[in-house]
């Protein structure tokens, strides 16, 4: 299957409209619930609520717009801190899931900030029941080297996303869920790289990418 960039694209947006569903929709919900509520305890409990929501919806579309934007604003060069503030920001609504971050740079090219972020995304939802990950990346002999670590008591990986990054527009369907998995073999390949993807073993599963420094 060939994946045009209007159907991409489409992927994309469909993939950010589920993930924000969420987080607005409660904002919503708790705009009403206040607009009805008199009892001062019961406000202040939908206050935070509306607060939650809000910091849970800037954290998802801060993330979003170095994994999958065109990051304006930077240079060719993307400060390392920018990428590790989105994670913190998407982890912390995961309370089970502890980050480690290893990327000693202070800088790197979009491509790698963007193979990075979403093989994170991908990370995380495969940490069912929580754990640690840990995320490394440096440059060697102008290739970009990318780990992400996972250990967990349950590690699964839905097995569209396993062959989406194994096999790009080889796959027989890329549906929003794997969006992220599609952006990762993209950029990879177009650089002339490799992803890497252990299987889930003793609760440890390691996902990675070498490829060109751009």
């Amino acid at each position: 299957m060939t994946v045009s960039p209007v159907d991409f694209a489409s992927l994309l947006c469909s993939r950010l409209c589920h993930d924000l569903l969420s987080p607005v929709g409660a904002l919503n919900n708790g705009l009403e619930l206040l607009a009805d509520e008199t009892d001062p305890a019961m406000r202040e409990r939908v206050m935070q609520l509306l607060a939650d929501s809000a910091r849970a919806s800037a954290s998802k579309l801060k993330f979003f717009r170095l994994a999958f934007g065109a990051a304006g604003g930077f240079g060719e060069l993307v400060d390392t801190h920018e990428a590790r503030n989105a994670i913190e920001g998407l982890v912390a609504e995961n309370k089970r899931i502890t980050f480690v971050w290893g990327v000693e740079a202070s800088a790197m090219p979009k491509s790698a900030v963007k193979v990075l972020l979403n093989l994170v995304l991908v990370a995380t939802e495969s940490l069912v029941r929580g754990g640690t990950m840990e995320v490394g990346g440096e440059e060697n002999d102008g290739q970009l080297e990318i780990v992400v670590k996972i250990e967990g008591a349950r590690i699964v990986l839905d097995p569209e996303i396993r062959r989406t990054l194994v096999e790009g527009e080889g796959a027989q369907t890329v549906t929003p869920r794997a969006a992220a998995a599609y952006l990762i073999h993209t950029v990879v390949a177009e650089a002339g790289g490799t992803v890497i993807m252990s299987e889930p073993a003793e609760g440890i599963m390691i996902f990675g990418a070498v490829f060109a420094a751009r």
